[in-house]
């Protein structure tokens, strides 16, 4: 049993790590990132709901259906309706600017993307967590922030052609090995990993490009680097970079 069934003594848990803050008159202070081990499929979702969550129904009947209820309510969201469960509500959202009361939609210009907003019941939640610090973020370099600038998203999700920023210490790319560079790892399938060329800023805090494509749901972000955290030297092998995050291409 859990806080969803009204179960106190048991604390739910989260685990975060320390970053330095770069806001304006806040430094030398930290802000705290969650950090997410992996994304939970609906298979897996499914196996906790009949190991842990007590369900005595037939198993492969109940992935069938959670399918089809994810299948329609994406159906419904296509067609404007946003869709509540009563923990979140998920609902269209339409970027851009009109220049004009009769201009048409244009997809580059007026990105169509999918918000999330927590209910009351899930807000609730929050107040019962246990949340436990595991100290600073790596000191060697780390990958604070991906925000996707079209879908005004942070740590969450990206989409080809999208502008990115990504926020850390110590992620400049330098060095002349072939493997420098900035990735889009596919959790399940590393191998996969996929350059981002296509970059207009590059700084030690500071990466700004466009973002690529794995063809994979579930993503990291890798950055392969010889930069050691001063201008005039450089590693011998590139060191790798790993966001404690993951990114859903949309």
């Amino acid at each position: 049993m859990n806080l969803i069934y009204g179960i106190t003594q048991v604390m739910h848990r989260i685990r975060v790590k320390l970053y330095p803050s770069y806001l304006p008159g806040c430094e030398n202070t930290f802000i705290a990132r969650t950090n997410c081990e992996s994304n939970l499929n609906v298979e897996q979702v499914c196996a906790a709901l009949r190991d842990r969550g007590g369900f005595t129904g037939n198993f492969n009947d109940l992935l069938e259906y959670v399918k089809q209820y994810n299948n329609e309510a994406a159906y419904q969201l296509c067609d404007g309706f946003a869709v509540s469960n009563g923990y979140y509500t998920i609902y269209p959202n339409l970027g851009g600017v009109f220049q004009t009361p009769h201009e048409t939609p244009d997809p580059q210009k007026h990105p169509l993307s999918f918000r999330f907003r927590t209910l009351d019941a899930l807000r609730k939640l929050a107040g019962s967590i246990n949340i436990e610090v595991e100290g600073l973020a790596d000191s060697n370099g780390y990958i604070d922030e991906f925000i996707d600038k079209d879908e005004d998203a942070v740590n969450s999700v990206f989409a080809h052609g999208n502008g990115y920023v990504i926020n850390g210490h110590k992620i400049k790319l330098a060095g002349d090995d072939p493997a420098v560079g900035v990735y889009l790892v596919p959790v399940n399938d590393p191998s996969k990993a996929v350059r981002m060329t296509r970059i207009f800023e590059n700084s030690s805090s500071r990466i700004i490009g466009i973002a690529a494509s794995t063809g994979y749901l579930y993503n990291k972000v890798e950055i392969r680097t010889q930069y050691a955290g001063s201008s005039g030297i450089l590693l011998k092998n590139p060191r790798t970079i790993t966001s404690s995050f993951i990114l859903e291409e949309t």
